[in-house]
């Protein structure tokens, strides 16, 4: 923590003398910030503030100080609320507090990465940038600003790179710092799809850090983790073989690192808008609980936001704490999976289906919402702010204002802050517009799930939206009241039995004022059959997905999926992978055609990435199934998925 240059706390005036001053208080406090007892240093520092007059320059020092305190004991809203109501009251021209700026602005960074809002996260660690007191706290910000720009805004990440590279040449760094300057340039040029480059600096990264040794830490295993991944994006596997093979993966002393039940790929489409060719590597860690305490994209194709996107798939993971148990703590730290989406149970994003209701109400007002921008997000995003202050400037609560609001609001550079403040506009003038229920309901809900940063726990989602059912203005329309049940429990569903999803979910599933294609009931029972195929009820998948009028060829409900009639055997085994000594999975999703092939065959998870990708989808590729019979000779049944452990003899 840094301390503000000459600060001195004046004592409270009161009527008997405290023990301590609020000077020495201060000072108590900061002790405590700088030790590891952090719940002490927050009730130090609450207080502290109780000591000091509200609005003050002392206690805007006081909150700010107290943000910290309250991002290390989990409580982040708190965090994010105190360290802004702190900056609020900082004085503006007083030099001695940037400190205390930069820290309430790294706070913020910092609360907004670990919940994935990689844009508010940006704007935050660019504050901190400007408000840095020293070099030391100028680079630190830079890094963390290219981290997260590289997956809102690349093209920004690379101008922040050049002041970061910039900043660093006129510093003497340890070469450990001037490895993760490099390791960000890596990040940057892999997702730029610079591979190539991607490969020298990677390879630069590790000679930095002492290369190939056996002396290993955690800022090592990412380092050669990268370089692994960039050798085998460039198509030298045979290096980056030699690179993965120091990096501990696949090769745990005892227990072993394999997917739990509830450790699944997401499903296509969706929110997210996730394409089946779409793949990403996630680095997270899992907590002794079995949670997954941190999650981050390191590689992604795609465009917009598909690393987050999956990075937040992860987060949802877990597993029982006896497994993890068995894992040595240091290979549960910074793990990498290698991920695409499931195509098992693609369904419908139920956000497009409240964006269409909204636009095509305002077109029929003739305030038509502009088109989303062709180009990236980040260059579109002077234009549409434009656009939002002229139309405000003309009509403040005007459909055309409406309709900016919203645009805007969807740009995926936006940060969560500002995208719930935005909504909560929009919701204030749909209201008064008289908007249907279901244009509504897309200003409602972005507000309330924007108001916490930890919206996409089971517990907060439930809370923040269940309201909403017993809210008069959606409770009799249709169409939103399913939305919002659809909404609650894609909230809710973690992957572990799915009694109190398949309640939420029921209701629209029987809404007799919905028609039987209507899209809010196809997905409902879409959702339905999957839980009851994953919780071993597939007669009653299999009636629920009939219900859907789809095809029901997935192979998880069918009476009898194909069975394998070929023995594949050990040749899968990558004679590479037994070279070095390697073992790991692939979740592997394909379809069977009539006359038992295998098609469409690929890797929906993989460990250590791209290490059994290929293997894991050529043991399907050549596998047999018996035949099956259907009347237009088409697919046997389509998108199931088996597990393939790659073992080492003996």
């Amino acid at each position: 923590m840094i301390v503000g240059a000459g600060l001195l706390l004046a004592s409270a005036a009161t009527a008997q003398q405290p023990a301590r001053s609020v000077q020495q208080d201060f000072e108590a406090a900061t002790a405590l910030d700088a030790g590891t007892d952090h719940a002490a240093a927050l009730a130090a520092w609450e207080a502290l503030e109780k000591r000091t007059k509200p609005g003050t320059r002392s206690n805007a020092i006081v909150l700010v100080r107290k943000s910290n305190a309250l991002m290390l004991v989990g409580r982040r809203d708190d965090a994010v609320a105190a360290a802004r109501a702190g900056l609020e009251k900082l004085p503006a021209t007083d030099a001695t507090l940037m400190g205390d700026r930069y820290d309430a602005y790294f706070t913020i960074g910092g609360v907004a990465m670990s919940a994935l809002d990689y844009a508010g996260a940006a704007a935050a660690f660019a504050q901190a940038e400007a408000t840095a007191p020293a070099p030391t706290q100028k680079l630190s910000a830079q890094l963390w600003l290219v981290e997260t720009q590289i997956f809102t805004d690349p093209a920004a990440a690379s101008t922040t790179l050049g002041r970061l590279y910039a900043q660093a040449a006129t510093m003497k760094l340890d070469k450990s710092v001037t490895a993760m300057i490099q390791r960000r340039h890596t990040r940057l040029l892999l997702n730029q799809g610079d591979f190539a480059g991607a490969r020298a600096s990677a390879v630069k990264a590790v000679t930095l850090l002492g290369g190939l040794t056996t002396s290993t830490n955690l800022q090592d295993v990412s380092a050669r983790s990268d370089a692994a991944i960039a050798l085998l994006l460039y198509k030298n596997p045979d290096e980056a073989r030699r690179y993965m093979a120091m990096t501990g993966a696949g090769r745990l002393s005892k227990g072993e690192f394999d997917p739990a039940s509830e450790m699944r790929a997401p499903d296509c489409g969706g929110d997210a808008g996730l394409k089946p060719d779409d793949v990403a590597v996630v680095e997270f860690s899992i907590d002794p609980d079995g949670s997954v305490s941190r999650a981050a994209p390191v590689y992604a194709t795609g465009k917009g936001q598909v690393g987050l996107a999956f990075a937040r798939a992860v987060r949802g993971w877990s597993w029982q704490p006896d497994k993890v148990a068995s894992i040595p703590p240091f290979y549960r730290y910074n793990a990498r999976v290698e991920m695409r989406c499931s195509t098992a149970f693609e369904r419908p994003s139920i956000g497009s289906s409240l964006d269409a209701a909204l636009e095509q109400w305002l077109a029929g007002k003739g305030a038509a919402v502009p088109p989303p921008p062709e180009g990236t997000q980040a260059a579109a995003l002077p234009q549409q702010r434009a656009a939002l202050t002229a139309a405000e400037k003309a009509s403040p609560s005007s459909l055309a204002t409406l309709a900016a609001v919203y645009r805007l609001m969807n740009n995926g550079i936006v940060s969560r802050e500002e995208t719930a403040e935005l909504a909560r506009r929009g919701l204030t003038i749909a209201t008064a517009q008289s908007a249907p229920p279901l244009a509504r309901l897309t200003f409602d809900v972005a507000a309330r799930s924007g108001s916490m940063t930890d919206w996409w726990k089971p517990a907060v989602v439930q809370r923040l939206l269940t309201p909403l059912l017993s809210d008069p203005a959606y409770a009799v329309d249709p169409q939103a009241r399913s939305a919002i049940r659809l909404l609650i429990a894609d909230g809710i569903d973690n992957g572990k039995g799915g009694e109190a999803v398949i309640a939420t979910l029921r209701p629209v599933a029987t809404d007799k004022a919905l028609a039987a294609n209507d899209p809010l009931r196809v997905g409902a029972l879409i959702r339905i059959a999957s839980i009851e195929q994953r919780t071993g009820q597939v007669q009653a998948a299999r009636n629920t997905f009939a219900d859907t009028g789809l095809s029901a060829s997935q192979c998880a409900i069918m009476d009898a999926p194909p069975k394998m009639v070929s023995d594949i055997g050990s040749r899968a085994f990558p004679m590479e992978a037994m070279r070095w000594g390697f073992e790991g999975w692939t979740v592997t999703q394909f379809d069977v055609s009539a006359d038992g092939r295998s098609e469409h065959t690929r890797a929906l998870l993989s460990y250590p990435p791209f290490i059994f990708s290929e293997a894991g989808s050529k043991f399907f590729d050549t596998a047999k199934f018996a035949k099956t019979y259907r009347p237009d000779g088409g697919l046997g049944c389509g998108g199931t998925v088996r597990r393939v452990v790659f073992r080492l003899p003996g």
